[in-house]
């Protein structure tokens, strides 16, 4: 099996969802991540914070060099992740799908190079 990322790609601009709303969308989303687990797929999600939050650590003459943010804006970041386990794209793009629909909002699925067994 090859491990892939579902990143939920989050608009910078979007307003957040009501709470009714994202009620709704987080019951979704336990059931995509039950689904998940039922079928074996399942390895690691969460969500994240604002870009806001970060902290980057960048090399530096040898040290270290520890900023607030990110080093770029941009009109999207990282919202969450999850870690899957599938035979081959197709199948990972099938949980995508499932993500997309689950979360409301874009899903990037990128596999991790090379081949990792699990």
């Amino acid at each position: 099996m090859k491990h892939y990322l579902l990143s939920v790609v989050t608009p910078t601009d979007g307003e957040p969802p009501a709470p009714e709303v994202l009620e709704g969308i987080m019951r979704n989303v336990g059931v995509f991540h039950q689904e998940l687990q039922e079928a074996g797929a399942w390895v690691f999600a969460g969500g994240l914070h604002a870009p806001s939050t970060a902290t980057m650590v960048r090399p530096k003459d040898g040290d270290t060099l520890i900023t607030d943010g990110p080093y770029a804006e941009g009109k999207e970041y990282l919202g969450g992740l999850c870690i899957i386990k599938a035979p081959d794209l197709d199948a990972a793009l099938d949980w995508g799908r499932k993500a997309a629909r689950a979360i409301t909002l874009p899903v990037e699925v990128r596999p991790f190079e090379g081949e990792v067994e699990g």
